[in-house]
């Protein structure tokens, strides 16, 4: 996937109907979720749609994040949070302005808020996930 930066030039150039085609597009790309691990566990609460968040470590020790949503705007929404953190150390991830990253993009402005009440979930998930393997 293209980096953070990359996307939200492009989203800034793009009027609404396009930015939700760039955000469905986004969504797209992400790395497939296996149905398996779409459990009541890896369920993120407060979302208006259903999203799964499931992390892994890898050998080095860095996390990396499978989610999956079922509605696409809000698998987009989700493409552009792991983008801030796929692939990177506990310690990176929680020193990592999330929020600070998404801010450029005026999700809570562009996207009703049924479509971004659970992002703040989504986002302390990563969190508590990077603390624990602290």
């Amino acid at each position: 996937m293209t980096e953070l930066a990359d996307i939200r030039d492009e989203y800034e150039f793009l009027d609404a109907d396009d930015r939700y085609r760039l955000l469905i597009d986004l969504g797209r790309a992400l790395e497939p979720m296996p149905d398996a691990l779409k459990t009541d566990a890896t369920l993120v609460r407060g979302c208006s749609a259903s999203v799964w968040v499931y992390p892994t470590r890898a050998a080095d020790g860095t996390l990396h994040f499978l989610a999956d949503s079922n509605a696409a705007i809000t698998k987009g929404i989700i493409a552009l949070v792991l983008k801030t953190v796929q692939d990177r150390a506990p310690s990176e991830i929680s020193a990592t302005d999330i929020e600070g990253a998404l801010a450029p993009f005026d999700l809570k402005n562009q996207l009703s808020s049924n479509r971004t009440q659970g992002v703040p979930n989504m986002i302390a998930l990563i969190r508590e996930t990077a603390k624990r393997y602290l």
